[in-house]
């Protein structure tokens, strides 16, 4: 089941990316690296698109990615959600009712069994996954924590994005302009 009819969830790094997405058929989107006195210009502009954006908020340079600059972002910016690596950030995050989105890099076995306990604590909304080519962990982490996966990180072409559907992704998080593309014109 795809994210809110969304296969994929275009993460904008530039500013021009950004733009192009404002006229897209994309409901939400993704805004990675950003500084603090942007984001709500962005906000604004995107709401009048009509656009609802998940910011990366460990990728907000000018603020702390702490569950104080989360409960800024959450009560003053109002996203659509928040994408963090931090447990309190998620935790904050979803006490203001926004959606929270774990990102847990999946470096070797050690890492995939401290994610394990941070998820347990945090119980996020959905994960993202990265790198996103690893279709069995994709299945595993979704088969053992029963929360919604992204795939992202390393995405680079539509078999890679087949793949990590088909291993039970509910949506795709890349910064490939190209895939965008692709999915909008075969949605």
């Amino acid at each position: 089941m795809a994210f809110h009819n969304q296969l994929i969830l275009p993460a904008a790094r530039k500013m021009k990316d950004l733009e192009n997405l404002m006229t897209t058929s994309y409901e939400y989107i993704v805004l990675l690296d950003s500084h603090i006195s942007q984001i709500k210009p962005i906000l604004d502009i995107a709401r009048g698109y009509g656009k609802k954006v998940l910011l990366h908020a460990d990728l907000i340079e000018g603020l702390k990615n702490d569950e104080y600059a989360a409960e800024y972002l959450c009560q003053v910016m109002k996203p659509a959600g928040l994408i963090s690596t931090r447990a309190s950030v998620i935790s904050k995050t979803k006490q203001n009712g926004l959606l929270a989105i774990q990102r847990m890099f999946l470096l070797d076995t050690n890492a995939l069994e401290k994610s394990h306990a941070l998820l347990e604590r945090s119980r996020p909304d959905y994960i993202e996954v990265l790198p996103g080519v690893m279709p069995h962990i994709i299945a595993e982490v979704h088969e053992r924590t029963g929360i919604p996966i992204f795939a992202g990180g390393l995405i680079r072409s539509v078999s890679d994005v087949e793949q990590a559907l088909s291993a039970g992704a509910t949506a795709v998080t890349t910064s490939k302009a190209e895939l965008w593309k692709h999915y909008e014109q075969n949605q």
